[in-house]
């Protein structure tokens, strides 16, 4: 692994997050480089780089690096490719993003990752909070472990649609779209494909109740469950600059955009096709 010798990777947090610095995103990566960004991704769920001045081809090439592009079933009506996410917000409270999630959850196989980069950005705020999802379930007790095992959530495209629409970001008719993308169903617990560890898979932009739970056991245990996934023991922060990229595996970490400016930020983001969780 010669060629990865100049990657450094320093973790930001024994959750979750890693700096990696020594390698040039705008060009293709050696195997070797490509091999220790997947372990690095494994290891730490969520990878930081600085000074990536990508063009959206390079953004795009990259990515193809580390599997399919997912196009995604509706995304805000900037830019004019279907694979380049561009998210344009200058007062981004209650758009959605200010809700730990996992993205699109509501499709049968939600994405693998994503990999985001600054285009813009406020003079002060917009940081992104990542949490694991791991350290979420494995910090629950062995008895509510076993217990949420068994159990599988219903996940639904509403109300992330509806706060896109409503805060005109999306042009889209939602009944047209939640008959086109109907409710799926998904273990509350999955387990990761590569390394085998389990994670909490319930969010609140998404999941909107526990198939097996009563209603008002539900009522209960759903806003618990939503509750515990923000505690700051799972968390990393990143201050994002121009030209920084974050890549995270959306099967095991939530995201929480911080809404704290009024300036206008720009970011693009492409994401990776994933596989049906279990």
């Amino acid at each position: 692994m010669a060629a990865a010798a100049g990657i450094r990777v320093v973790p930001l947090t024994r959750s979750v997050g890693a700096e990696v610095s020594g390698v040039d995103l705008t060009r293709p990566l050696k195997v070797e480089e490509a091999e220790r960004l997947r372990a690095a991704l494994l290891d730490h769920l969520v990878l930081f780089f600085r000074d990536q001045a990508m063009t959206a081809e390079q953004h795009l090439a990259f990515a193809r690096q580390f599997g399919e592009i997912s196009i995604p079933p509706f995304a805000p009506r900037y830019g004019d490719d279907s694979a380049m996410m561009v998210l344009d917000q200058i007062a981004p409270e209650g758009e959605g993003g200010d809700a730990w999630h996992s993205d699109n959850t509501f499709m049968e196989t939600p994405p693998m990752g994503s990999i985001l980069r600054a285009v813009e950005l406020p003079a002060v705020g917009g940081d992104t909070c990542f949490a694991s999802m791991f350290a979420a379930f494995e910090a629950l007790s062995p008895s509510l472990q076993g217990f949420l095992e068994g159990l599988t959530a219903i996940h639904d495209i509403t109300a992330p649609l509806r706060k896109g629409i409503e805060a005109g970001h999306i042009d889209a008719d939602l009944e047209q779209m939640r008959e086109q993308w109907p409710p799926v169903e998904h273990p509350v617990v999955r387990t990761h494909p590569d390394s085998g560890r389990k994670a909490l898979f319930v969010n609140s932009n998404s999941t909107s109740r526990i198939v097996q739970l009563s209603d008002s056991e539900n009522a209960v245990a759903l806003p618990f469950l939503l509750a515990h996934v923000r505690s700051p023991n799972f968390q990393c922060r990143f201050r994002w600059q121009v030209d920084s990229v974050a890549f995270w595996d959306n099967r095991s970490v939530q995201h929480y955009a911080v809404p704290d400016y009024v300036e206008r930020r720009v970011m693009n983001r492409v994401t990776l096709e994933g596989d049906r969780p279990y």
